[in-house]
């Protein structure tokens, strides 16, 4: 009797052999998948690197002068003898770099650079970010508003972002910034608060300072209220600052965020000019721009002291940049360099 035969093809047979493990696929958010690429990006981890050192030593000076055994409001020259000759400079070479001074000090008063840097650093930073913060509500509002809503909100909101945009900037600053002041000091002859000065370099600065990214977010939103995820909000009888809160919105966070890693480093650059001019942050409170100023009083004499803060702000300037720069090409890779 012959054997019974297996018909090839049946069920028993059509089991597919496993050779390896199985792996199961995983779908991945848009900011799982920003992220992976921006890890990719050797510029823009180092960049972010550097951009979170200057914030961590800002919100650190306090503690790193305390270690350092100095403060940037002594004047070590008028206590200590032979630290500065009679004309104000640093009796050592190099801008009076040594064990104790680690950036040497001040011309004319003794000052440690280096503690004024630290604070300097982080008064700029935290004048910086309020006001980054600031203008960038003052731009999603206007500029979201402008965009979806359209017709007269538009059209006003755009020609008020256009007269704002044609004042010269910097110009305004200066001239705005003592305005400002007097609204808070009711007698001129009082000494300035410090608060005051720091307010009214917020205000000015955020109040001129929205319009760029004001118009880029409503460039965006125009191109995003036509599709079809508003409309089909818009047909569910959603209103519109539900659509712009629940719908734009989360749609406009990577220009927004690409933007003001810009914003950031130019307000910095900005308070710095304003107190190279005289209107901004006042002696004895340490300033990154003022630094600057006296550095250009004294350049011929003593060359150091412009070292410090001028390479402290090249690299923190140059770093916000090429992280700018990063994360516009991992939110958007078509535009990859």
């Amino acid at each position: 009797m012959s054997s019974p035969t297996k018909v090839v093809g049946s069920a028993e047979t059509a089991e597919p052999a496993v050779t390896g493990p199985v792996t199961e696929l995983a779908g991945r958010s848009p900011g799982q998948l920003m992220w992976r690429r921006f890890r990719r990006d050797r510029t823009g981890v180092v960049a972010a690197c550097v951009v979170l050192a200057f914030f961590a030593i800002g919100l650190l000076a306090p503690l790193i002068a305390s270690l350092y055994g100095k403060d940037p409001y002594t004047r070590y020259g008028d206590i200590q003898p032979g630290l500065l000759n009679e004309y104000g400079y640093p009796v050592k070479p190099n801008g009076g770099i040594d064990g104790e001074f680690w950036f040497g000090v001040e011309p004319r008063s003794g000052r440690d650079v280096l503690t004024l840097l630290l604070y300097g650093i982080r008064n700029s930073l935290l004048i910086a970010v309020a006001v980054a913060l600031i203008a960038t509500v003052i731009a999603i509002v206007l500029g979201v508003a402008a965009g979806y809503l359209g017709g007269k909100w538009d059209y006003f909101i755009s020609r008020f972002t256009d007269l704002l945009m044609a004042f010269p900037q910097q110009l305004f600053f200066v001239a705005f910034i003592p305005i400002v002041t007097t609204f808070f000091v009711a007698n001129q002859r009082e000494e300035t608060p410090k608060w005051v000065e720091v307010v009214a370099i917020i205000l000015v600065l955020s109040i001129l300072g929205w319009m760029t990214l004001g118009r880029i977010l409503r460039g965006v939103t125009l191109s995003l209220r036509e599709r079809e995820f508003v409309e089909a909000a818009r047909v569910s009888g959603a209103g519109p600052w539900r659509i712009i809160r629940k719908e734009l919105l989360p749609n406009v966070v990577s220009p927004m965020l690409v933007q003001s890693t810009y914003m950031l480093p130019n307000f910095v650059t900005s308070i710095a000019g304003l107190s190279f001019l005289g209107v901004g942050i006042r002696e004895p409170t340490p300033d990154w721009g003022r630094m600057f100023a006296t550095a250009a009083d004294v350049y011929r004499e003593d060359v150091t002291y412009m070292f410090f803060p001028g390479i402290a702000m090249v690299v923190f300037v140059v770093a916000f940049n090429l992280l700018g720069d990063s994360l516009r090409d991992a939110f958007d890779p078509k535009t990859a360099r």
